[in-house]
């Protein structure tokens, strides 16, 4: 007699295996997406920094967002905010002045609502009209942008507090 069809201890392993790669792939799923929304802070701290030496190298200053011709990213995923509200801050003394900040709006991985932070702080650089910068995270924040701390190049090391 030929047999056709699979028997229900076949159903149940293929049904066993699909449940343990999903079991694995949705998290990974949910990291990649998490990366992905987070992938922003780089490319928009970026321009800041770029704008902000431009302003520097010309007028040896640092100054505000608009001064400088910043505008506030559009996004769904992070608030973005300024610290400098006087129109300029001389380069001698500028230390330790923030400058820029992202906020996430929504749970990225172990970053939950509101609760983590990219931050540039401006310091006075070694040169005229030269502004050393310092990129700094939470911890948690910390996994998702990898390139994010590398904006910070010869600066000196921050922290982030959560009051601005």
């Amino acid at each position: 007699m030929k047999k056709q069809g699979f028997t229900l201890i076949e159903l149940m392993v293929v049904i066993v295996i699909m449940g343990i790669l999903a079991a694995v792939a949705v998290p990974k799923l949910f990291g990649m997406i998490a990366k992905s929304k987070a992938s922003e802070v780089g490319p928009a701290a970026g321009t800041y920094v770029k704008l902000q030496d431009a302003f520097a190298a010309e007028r040896n200053a640092a100054g505000s967002w608009t001064l400088i011709g910043y505008t506030e990213p559009t996004s769904n995923n992070f608030n973005y905010k300024g610290a400098i509200t006087t129109e300029t801050v001389d380069l001698p003394s500028l230390s330790n002045t923030k400058g820029w900040r992202a906020q996430n709006k929504v749970a990225l991985n172990d970053c939950a609502l509101n609760s983590c932070y990219w931050d540039i702080q401006l310091n006075n650089g070694t040169k005229g009209g030269q502004i050393a910068y310092s990129a700094c995270q939470t911890s948690s924040a910390a996994p998702l942008t990898p390139n994010f701390t590398a904006i910070g190049g010869t600066g000196t090391a921050c922290t982030v507090s959560t009051s601005w």
